[in-house]
């Protein structure tokens, strides 16, 4: 049910939290990421029993695959030629798969990962993106401070980055987009920023005034903006601090603020919990992933069991200006 008018700056939303139908008995746990495809149909990559869930638009649950395939789920995105690229940081792979479930082909060695920040793929690696020409980019990750770029039939072309807060480095490189134009975005999570390279991995700029961005979504055209889940304040030291999020930040090519959805947007105080994934449809409508599980059980009520009802997922209808 709509819960929410939230947003501003002609980008205003009603939420509806509980659009997702789930049969009885099934939980998405986290979801880790969504993707939509030319049809709408949306698909959420979760960490339950049920990995892999398609939807319509209405939240009717159409198919579910990858039961026996993923470990942990983490990024997914859809390529122009229809197939899901799936990260899975838990056996650090990403796989390309038809949107049926079939597996086109695997990057990495499932549970074999590289040494701690070496620099080779992958240590638990995190997101997907496609250069206009169909070559992969990586972001690994959690254990890694790497981009590496693959052909587009998964051959490595070449790595960049290292562990660091200067232009270049990376602290955890959480999430990546590329645009029409070959510009490759990087969500540089611990370091508060996203930054900005070329197809060669030649560092160009860097978006500031972000907290902990984690999830990144780039609307297509030449002047489509980019949406940035920002994960807020878990740690004891700032988390009930006010303006730090968990919100979405929707930004300019420029890295210019745009609009916000938060609480001085009017959202809700706990309506969001922790924005990981993002996507859009045809409509304009986002939907939003959160990790909320992990971050009731590390960080907001640790020690206490998980409430069946907690979000994990909300569709966010964009309102006609």
């Amino acid at each position: 049910m709509p819960e929410a008018i939230v947003g501003q700056r002609g980008y205003t939303y009603e939420v509806v939290a509980d659009w997702a139908k789930l049969p009885a008995g099934w939980t998405f746990c986290d979801v880790a990421a969504v993707a939509v495809d030319r049809r709408d149909r949306v698909y959420v990559f979760n960490r339950g029993d049920h990995p892999l869930m398609v939807f319509d638009r209405d939240g009717n649950l159409l198919n579910s695959w990858g039961e026996k395939l993923f470990k942990r789920a983490h990024g997914l995105h859809i390529g122009p030629d229809d197939a899901l690229y799936c990260t899975d940081d838990g056996d650090h792979t990403v796989r390309k798969c038809t949107l049926e479930g079939k597996v086109l082909f695997e990057i990495g060695i499932p549970g074999r990962p590289s040494k701690f920040m070496s620099g080779e793929p992958f240590n638990r690696c995190t997101h997907t993106a496609l250069s206009p020409q169909g070559e992969i980019y990586v972001s690994d990750g959690y254990a890694n401070a790497r981009v590496h770029k693959f052909s587009p039939d998964g051959k490595l072309l070449f790595s960049w980055g290292e562990c660091g807060s200067d232009p270049g480095q990376f602290n955890i490189p959480h999430n990546i987009v590329c645009d029409g134009d070959g510009w490759v975005y990087v969500a540089d999570r611990e370091n508060h920023r996203v930054q900005v390279f070329d197809g060669d991995g030649k560092y160009e700029a860097q978006w500031n005034n972000l907290h902990r961005p984690c999830a990144l979504y780039m609307e297509g055209g030449a002047h489509g903006v980019c949406y940035v889940g920002e994960l807020g304040p878990h740690q004891p030291v700032n988390m009930n601090f006010p303006n730090l999020g968990p919100r979405i930040s929707i930004l300019g090519r420029d890295g210019r603020l745009v609009s916000r959805v938060d609480e001085r947007s009017g959202l809700p105080q706990g309506q969001f919990m922790a924005p990981h994934g993002l996507a859009l449809d045809s409509h304009g409508d986002l939907y939003v992933g959160e990790v909320s599980w992990t971050a009731w059980e590390k960080y907001v009520h640790p020690g206490e069991p998980v409430p069946k009802t907690l979000r994990s997922l909300q569709k966010l209808v964009r309102k006609a200006q």
